[in-house]
């Protein structure tokens, strides 16, 4: 007995020292730490190809696992970005994205929640990377008007970072965004807006109605191809266009849960919210005419993101948002921030990862 009071004695005693250290343990971890985490580079470490992830899964409203929509393209050694949905940005910092790196950005439409983002995407990017011109965003028309209200709401920022750190580490001409619009085309047909370093980047129109212009993204590079759909109802011209692909990458709103988000607001009261989840049903592709997409396009693997509604943390919860997929289209996956879909060059393969972050 006494060897064993002996025993949770030293244990009591040597709880109570680590505690009362733990200050001095945690500065000691983290500064153990800290260079690996500012050296640390997801890019470089992808082999050769076509790398979709997803920085943020969600829509528009609070999801603990999707983010505002956003998704970093990795081609070859070039990291773009599609859509700069909230917290995407320092989701990507997350994984260990250089974001100092990022060559350009490439938005669908212009509904709050694909761009409010933006401005702190633009302004870590110009600090992390020492950058003397400004971020190139490219859109349909009307992305001269985004770009011109962020550089403005965002002007005395860059202003107070160059007098801070000074213009050898924050050069004044790389502050802000330079726009890229592009026309689409009336006939539906892809226009190439991008063509560098091996990799081309197309846009093609979709059915958002009544946001006009919408678009979606097909990229290409070493072989292999994946297009993002953007925000749309199920389209013609996106399954015309996915033909084949390696990777679709496509939006999705399941209405029977959208349905029980309505009933709460009518019984509650609630009369906005109640005409809005009826008005969303009309203009977002439900996850199994994705499917349906997928699977007549012959399209290799499907990833479903702008997940609508949020999802609660309940069992079974995401099988239910999938409701009648598995019978039509079985090579999907049901995205969450950290998603990854790696397409090596030339060849088949398509690799998924589900990080947690």
């Amino acid at each position: 007995m006494k060897k064993l009071l002996a025993v949770i004695l030293v244990v009591i005693l040597t709880a109570s020292a680590v505690y009362s250290l733990r200050g001095a343990i945690a500065e000691r971890v983290m500064s153990r730490a800290a260079a690996g985490m500012m050296s640390a580079n997801t890019v470089e470490t992808l082999e050769d190809g076509l790398h979709v992830a997803l920085c943020g899964a969600g829509g528009p409203l609070p999801d603990a696992i999707r983010s505002g929509p956003c998704l970093a393209v990795t081609a070859g050694d070039k990291l773009f970005i599609i859509d700069a949905g909230t917290n995407g940005v320092r989701n990507l910092g997350r994984m260990r994205y250089p974001i100092g790196d990022i060559e350009a950005v490439f938005l669908t439409h212009f509904h709050s929640d694909h761009i409010d983002g933006l401005g702190e995407m633009a302004t870590l990017r110009w600090v992390q990377g020492n950058h003397t011109e400004q971020l190139p965003v490219y859109g349909p028309e009307g992305v001269d008007e985004i770009v011109d209200g962020f550089n403005r709401a965002y002007a005395l920022d860059a202003r107070y970072r160059t007098a801070h750190h000074g213009e050898q580490v924050v050069p004044p001409s790389g502050a802000g965004m330079l726009a890229k619009a592009f026309a689409t085309a009336a006939d539906g047909d892809l226009i190439t807006i991008y063509q560098k370093h091996g990799v081309t980047i197309s846009a093609l129109v979709v059915d958002h109605d009544p946001v006009d212009p919408a678009v979606g993204y097909l990229v290409s590079y070493g072989g292999r191809s994946a297009l993002v759909s953007g925000d749309t109802n199920k389209s013609t011209l996106v399954q015309q266009h996915a033909r084949d692909v390696d990777l679709l990458v496509h939006e999705a709103l399941a209405p029977h849960l959208v349905m029980i988000m309505n009933k709460a607001a009518t019984e509650t009261g609630n009369t906005g919210l109640a005409k809005i989840t009826l008005d969303i049903l009309d203009y977002h592709a439900s996850p199994v005419q994705a499917a349906e997409i997928a699977r007549d396009a012959n399209v290799g693997h499907l990833l479903y993101y702008h997940i609508v509604p949020a999802l609660p943390p309940l069992p079974g919860i995401e099988t239910a948002w999938l409701k009648g997929v598995d019978d039509i289209f079985s090579e999907h996956t049901l995205g969450r921030d950290g998603t990854v879909i790696s397409l090596p060059a030339n060849s088949g393969t398509i690799r998924v990862h589900r990080h947690r972050l």
